[in-house]
């Protein structure tokens, strides 16, 4: 297993038991060009039941997989209450949550709290943890308005979750996971996110 050296904290991660409501993996950009026009139809369905994460490279047959500019950012985690909240928000039902082209979709923490912390964290779904680093915040996109509901784009500002670096190779599974984060950090992502 391939793993990119990271700083650890000096205080031992907190756990917090999540679900991992959807995968995301798609080879193809299916939100590109002018939102009137509508997004172009996935080869295949990009709902994943498992995906496998490399170091440094991204998600095996994603569409950012092993591109430079993206490795930073090769995976994307959305808090599912989050999405919720949004809904809630607009008077709308709840959304699909793939809709929203987020490589992990979680139940039970506010991902958005990791967003420019930097912060080193893990998500296990069985298969054994695997490694990621917090970057930005993975900024929502006028597409929003489009597939989700009018007034999206903005609702999500804020909540659009994280782009994070896989640090380790792994498999991710839909189901019940932990997610370890840093303790300065756990009061923050433990709270149900909005």
């Amino acid at each position: 297993m391939q793993e990119i050296a990271a700083q650890d904290a000096t205080e031992a991660p907190v756990d917090i038991a999540v679900e991992i409501v959807e995968l995301v993996a798609s080879p193809v950009h299916a939100y590109e060009g002018r939102p009137a026009d509508g997004p172009r139809p996935d080869p295949e369905d990009p709902r994943q039941d498992r995906i496998e994460v490399r170091a440094g490279l991204g998600v095996v047959g994603d569409r950012y997989f092993n591109h430079a500019a993206h490795r930073r950012a090769a995976v994307t985690l959305l808090s599912a209450e989050a999405l919720e909240a949004v809904a809630t928000d607009l008077g709308v039902p709840r959304f699909d949550p793939v809709l929203a082209r987020r490589t992990v979709v979680l139940r039970g923490a506010a991902v958005d709290a990791l967003a420019g912390t930097g912060a080193g964290f893990t998500l296990d779904s069985g298969d054994g943890p695997v490694r990621f680093r917090a970057h930005r915040a993975a900024h929502p996109c006028r597409w929003m308005d489009v597939v989700l509901a009018p007034g999206a784009f903005k609702a999500l500002r804020g909540r659009g979750g994280v782009r994070c670096e896989p640090l380790s190779d792994g498999v991710l599974r839909r189901g019940a996971a932990t997610l370890a984060v840093p303790a300065e950090l756990a009061a923050l992502v433990a709270r149900p996110a909005r």
